[in-house]
């Protein structure tokens, strides 16, 4: 079973960046595809980011350009840097990893981008 905690989240300014981090457990980190989902109030949830254990990435164009997804390995963490943080970036994130297994999910942390 894979534990994911995440954290990093909070209040920003339009504009402003923030780097969002995921810590999970177990010895097999490096086969897992790991991702970044939101979801906003009265929303569904969307995919932000994702990494595969080959280190490919994909966003959607909603936040192409802006967000950058990595992992590190060796400390069985994932990061999101977020730049240009627009109000509609507003939701509660979630770090997820797949494998075969099936697809675990951690707690969520806030993200509110508000003057």
């Amino acid at each position: 079973q894979v534990q994911l905690v995440e954290s990093g989240g909070g209040l920003v300014q339009p504009g402003g960046s923030l780097r969002l981090s995921c810590a999970a457990s177990g010895s097999i980190f490096s086969r897992y595809t790991m991702g970044w989902y939101r979801q906003a109030p009265g929303k569904q949830r969307e995919l932000v980011a994702r990494i595969t254990s080959s280190s490919s990435t994909n966003y959607p164009d909603s936040v192409k350009g802006r967000f950058t997804i990595s992992r590190d390995n060796s400390k069985n963490t994932v990061h999101l840097q977020m730049n240009n943080l627009k109000p509609e970036d507003t939701a509660v994130y979630y770090c997820s990893a797949s494998f075969a297994l099936g697809t675990y999910w951690g707690q969520g942390t806030q993200v509110t981008v508000s003057s």
